[in-house]
């Protein structure tokens, strides 16, 4: 790990501050055009099929898109239309490279890209053929962001807003870019470093605010979604995902260490809108240290869980709780799902969760209870199931202050090195689900998983800046695959399987009669959406790492993904797939056609 000096580094961030207050005091009177996107067009994607406007393609996360020119008729046919290199594949920090996780955002023709360092790219789709219009490069700072970013070079996408493009940096700023130049007309700092925060997700535009996610809990933060005001640059709210003192939650933290100061709950991953009642959905994450849960006895609120909070104030309505008093690394930071489906007594509104620790949940977004829950792995190890009425794993006692679940596989301090099931990447990670709302199948993106934990003993003179903070580590002793599990959210049931040699690190997307997915190996299938029957696959040579998604210019359908492994796989866990070894760096954009 490469360490500088304060003094210099002190230095670069003031020059990257000058440069983009000249930017801003030169730019920040741009005009904005009558068609910028705004809130009224955010709400009603729908109406625009052939664009791809919001990073989970509508609010409730979806990735669904109504386009069928390309079907199980003639997905056969499918062909590669265009190809564009990107950047962004060097080194920073303790990672030797860089990779491609982002979802394109698409409008009019034009689709806006990021690459691992968040760098944003223009690309013109017309005429059959992608034509760079312009690239920001924001100058990430790659060793100081790079040293602590816990899982990889990641930058996942871009939002827009009026005619700015909204990003992340890894660094820890939010950037407007202006849509039609390429020039920085603002930026501020949304997170630290300094204390071991990140950004990786792609930003969420509600009304006029950007919602942001933070990584870190590996490193010792206290995690928080902070929400900024487009038009005034200003922070609206925030709010921390590990309560403080007097606050409600706080009696969940029962140790002696004050080890909620540093207890984790990162947002690393894009949440979820719903209008109807003004609330966002944001999946949290793991406690920190990772593994050592006796360091801090209690449920540990609102870590592993599912948040609901009022989008204009910040402020928690209610929470789920998946994993309490974790001690499997087993994070809710993906992405929750909403749907409608019928009831007895009229529709339910329904908040999806796959989790990290193989199970699939169904909460009442209305109120946080839980409707349904089942694993979506083959092999769990570390509970016999969920309780019918509450969704909390059986072996769970509210009484205790340090879970055990099934002790003989669960990582303790009477238990220093065990094997789990799934492992602690899941079951699920970041890469997103897809729902078709015809159907009413959800596809999950799954990791078939096991791996070995072994436990570090953590006191607080062991918690140091911009240093590790687990209680241990894992390592893979174990072959990992993956595959492509659809649920029908009717019934709660598995309705099918698709098996994968190779874990399921891209995502998802549904169109009326296909899903479209992923290999870290390379390859790019087409599923029947029913069957999930392999229908078309195409080699790209290089790893899959990104969700694919789809959009129409000059009257056309097209298929993109980002092609780059990076992430935190090739580092932690490529023991379990030694045939991905031999996949080489890449930043690649491809685009697919009839």
């Amino acid at each position: 790990m490469e360490r500088f000096s304060g003094h210099t580094k002190m230095l670069t961030r003031a020059c990257r501050l000058a440069v983009a207050v000249a930017a801003a005091s030169v730019l920040g009177a741009l005009p904005v055009s009558a068609d910028g996107v705004n809130q009224e067009r955010l709400l009603n994607v729908d109406k625009e099929p052939g664009n791809w406007l919001h990073h989970h393609q509508n609010y409730s996360a979806h990735r669904f898109s109504s386009l069928k020119e390309i079907n199980r008729d003639n997905v056969k046919n499918l062909k590669v239309a265009w190809t564009m290199h990107l950047g962004g594949i060097e080194g920073g920090g303790i990672w030797s490279h860089g990779g491609l996780e982002g979802t394109p955002i698409a409008e009019n023709g034009f689709l806006y890209v990021t690459d691992g360092w968040g760098s944003v790219y223009k690309i013109d789709a017309h005429g059959g053929r992608g034509v760079l219009v312009w690239k920001m490069d924001p100058k990430t700072d790659r060793d100081w962001a790079g040293a602590v970013a816990c899982c990889g070079v990641d930058n996942r996408g871009v939002a827009l807003w009026g005619d700015l493009v909204i990003s992340h940096t890894l660094d820890g700023r939010l950037i407007a870019t202006n849509k039609e130049t390429g020039q920085v007309v603002w930026q501020r700092t949304v997170a630290d470093p300094d204390k071991g925060e990140t950004i990786t997700g792609a930003p969420l535009i509600v009304k006029n605010m950007a919602i942001t996610g933070v990584a870190g809990a590996e490193y010792g933060i206290r995690g928080w979604i902070a929400a900024t005001d487009l038009a005034t640059q200003k922070e609206v709210w925030r709010t921390y995902t590990i309560p403080g003192k007097g606050e409600p939650g706080i009696e969940t933290w029962k140790d002696s260490n004050n080890a909620a100061a540093a207890g984790g709950g990162s947002t690393w991953v894009t949440g979820t809108y719903d209008p109807a009642t003004d609330t966002i959905i944001w999946g949290i994450g793991n406690p920190g240290p990772d593994w050592d849960n006796a360091y801090r006895p209690g449920d540990n609120l609102y870590t592993d869980s599912s948040l609901a909070l009022d989008a204009t104030t910040g402020k928690i309505k209610w929470h789920y709780q998946h994993t309490p008093n974790d001690p499997y690394d087993y994070d809710s930071v993906a992405e929750n799902v909403l749907v409608d489906i019928p009831g007895p007594s009229g529709p339910r509104k329904l908040a999806l969760e796959a989790d990290r620790n193989g199970f699939a949940y169904a909460i009442d977004r209305t109120n946080g209870k839980f409707v349904w829950g089942l694993p979506f792995v083959k092999k769990v190890t570390w509970t016999k199931g969920l309780d019918a009425e509450t969704g909390k794993p059986i072996e769970y006692d509210p009484n205790k202050s340090v879970q055990t679940y099934i002790a003989s596989v669960t990582p303790s301090r009477t238990n220093m090195e065990t094997d789990i099931c799934p492992g602690n990447m899941g079951g699920k990670n970041w890469p997103p689900t897809a729902y078709n709302p015809d159907l009413k199948l959800w596809y999950i993106p799954v990791i078939e998983s096991c791996n070995r934990i072994k436990v570090e003993v953590m006191t607080p003179d062991k918690l140091k800046p911009r240093e590790f903070w687990t209680g241990g580590g894992p390592s893979q002793p174990f072959k990992i695959t993956g595959s492509v599990t659809a649920i029908d959210v009717t019934t709660g049931k598995i309705a099918g399987k698709m098996e994968t040699p190779f874990p399921n690190l891209g995502g998802m997307l549904a169109t009326p009669d296909l899903v479209f997915t992923g290999q870290p190996s390379g390859e790019v299938h087409a599923l029947d959406a029913k069957s999930l029957q392999k229908l078309w696959e195409f080699n790209t040579g290089g790893g899959v790492n990104a969700p694919p998604m789809t959009f129409t210019v000059d009257g056309k359908q097209y298929v993109a993904i980002l092609v780059g492994l990076g992430g935190a796989w090739d580092k932690w866990f490529i023991d379990s797939t030694p045939e991905l070894k031999k996949i080489q760096p890449g930043s690649m954009l491809y685009v697919f056609a009839l």
